[in-house]
């Protein structure tokens, strides 16, 4: 009999004003000198200054490092790591969206360990080892879509090529998400709609993903159920903090569901944020109606579940591809690659990035170059 392992990750407080715990529980893991790590964005929103406060107050001597913004790449990590080590820090506050915890968790690997970030990059053969204490992190997230706040791993890209390498050990966990929904109302439409198509993406992509995790399978379907009833009212009446909260509960969900597997749509995204920059749940977005078309055939019980939990009449592939589409038009979602700004010139370098990625292995479906041409093809 084969034998299985399955982790479900961190601690989490939530609820509205959940951030003003982020101190205590700094204090609780030996804190006292902590780097506040976001993007330019998110540093000049009052919330930044608030929860810097709040840990002064507290008594903690809280640095700040903000030069995270767009796709991250790794020299925003070097320098994170000099902003550290130049505060004395001993503890990391990871504040915002995907990029700017992704670029929190590998500063604080990088603090204690040696090398160049990517010699411990995810499956390269003779990758370093992580065999330091990494610092204590508390990960808060601004944005409902990575759910990195509970993720083991970091996308960062290569300056030059803007190839995404994926660095990943169980240690880069954070020690405790605060997830507070206040943090989330100020989002423009725009980023909440493609921040919760990342999060859809997520659960969805590791319900079908190849493998046996039925607790992943459980979490994954109760995230899709939430996303249905939360996304619209998020982007469509931004105040509302029930519908903000149950989008972030949503995305940490999605994140603890793809230990087991993604899929093509990622690799897909993955090559348009390295080709055209692309904002990766925009990617994700345009992507998957295609990629679910190519999955149906082999997974209709899959689908069907799917679509029952997104609360479908009709509980099939077919119904649920045509609700991805309407979601995406209800949210202000472009209807094609081409409408965002991609053209044919791009495909061969598309293709060549999502045939090297990752993610497509465990997707339900094999996926050929001559696959990858058609899907691409299809959402142009």
């Amino acid at each position: 009999m084969s034998l299985y392992r399955y982790n479900y990750p961190t601690a989490v407080v939530y609820g509205v004003g959940a951030r003003r715990e982020i101190a205590g529980r700094l204090q609780q893991l030996g804190a006292k000198r902590p780097l506040v790590v976001g993007d330019r964005g998110v540093a000049q929103l009052p919330f930044f200054g608030e929860i810097v406060g709040l840990l002064q107050a507290a008594g903690l001597e809280a640095g700040t490092f903000t030069e995270v913004w767009g796709n991250p790449v790794k020299s925003q990590v070097s320098a994170g790591v000099e902003a550290y080590k130049a505060h004395g820090a001993d503890s990391i506050v990871a504040l915002g969206g995907g990029a700017a915890m992704d670029v929190a968790k590998v500063i604080g690997l990088m603090a204690t360990h040696p090398g160049d970030l990517f010699d411990y990059e995810d499956g390269k053969p003779d990758a370093l080892p992580v065999n330091n204490p990494l610092p204590p992190c508390v990960a808060v997230p601004t944005t409902a879509g990575t759910g990195s706040e509970v993720g083991r791993s970091s996308v960062v890209s290569d300056d030059v090529t803007h190839v995404k390498k994926i660095i990943f050990d169980p240690k880069m966990l954070p020690n405790v998400a605060v997830v507070d929904p206040e943090l989330t109302v100020g989002l423009p439409a725009a980023i909440t709609a493609a921040t919760g198509i990342d999060a859809l993406t997520h659960n969805v992509e590791a319900f079908l993903a190849r493998g046996f995790h039925p607790l992943a399978d459980g979490i994954a379907l109760q995230g899709i159920r939430m996303v249905a009833a939360y996304l619209p009212a998020c982007v469509e009446h931004p105040g509302d903090l029930e519908a903000r909260g149950q989008m972030l509960l949503a995305s940490l969900m999605g994140a603890t569901a793809f230990q087991k597997g993604l899929g093509v749509t990622h690799s897909c995204a993955h090559a348009l944020s390295t080709v055209v920059d692309m904002h990766h749940g925009l990617a994700n977005a345009l992507m998957m109606p295609a990629c679910m078309r190519f999955n149906a055939e082999v997974a209709p019980e899959r689908f069907a579940l799917m679509a029952q939990a997104a609360g479908l009449e009709v509980a099939d592939a077919a119904h649920f591809i045509a609700w991805l589409e309407a979601l995406n038009a209800r949210l202000g979602i472009p209807a094609s690659l081409s409408a965002a700004g991609v053209e044919a010139s791009h495909l061969e370098a598309l293709v060549e990035i999502a045939v090297n990625d990752v993610c497509h292995p465990s997707n339900p479906r094999p996926v050929s170059r001559e696959d990858f041409v058609a899907l691409f093809q299809a959402a142009l």
